[in-house]
């Protein structure tokens, strides 16, 4: 259903005060990618799956560096994982 032109303006107003107020938070909205917190969650999972792949890797063919760069990348995955759930000022979990 199209807006009608009363709340097309008063979106457009909202969207100024916005820009206005916050520019950080206007600018990634603006860029549609996750920045700060949610982009650490992101890469921390990422390099979680990789270094378990690289477990796994290592575990049928039988190369142990490659199970422990695995190793080594899953736990570096998780801390930053962890890490973005943390808020950064320092005033504990989000829970």
């Amino acid at each position: 259903m199209p807006l009608s032109d009363e709340e097309r303006r008063r979106l457009e107003k909202l969207e100024q005060d916005l820009a206005a107020t916050d520019p950080e938070l206007n600018l990634e909205l603006q860029s549609g990618r996750p920045r700060g917190m949610a982009a650490r969650s992101v890469w921390g999972i990422l390099a979680t799956v990789a270094g378990f792949v690289l477990v796994i890797a290592g575990i049928i063919t039988q190369i142990m560096i490659i199970g422990v760069i695995g190793f080594l990348l899953m736990c570096a995955g998780a801390n930053w994982f962890l890490g973005g759930l943390r808020p950064r000022d320092g005033s504990g979990y989000p829970f």
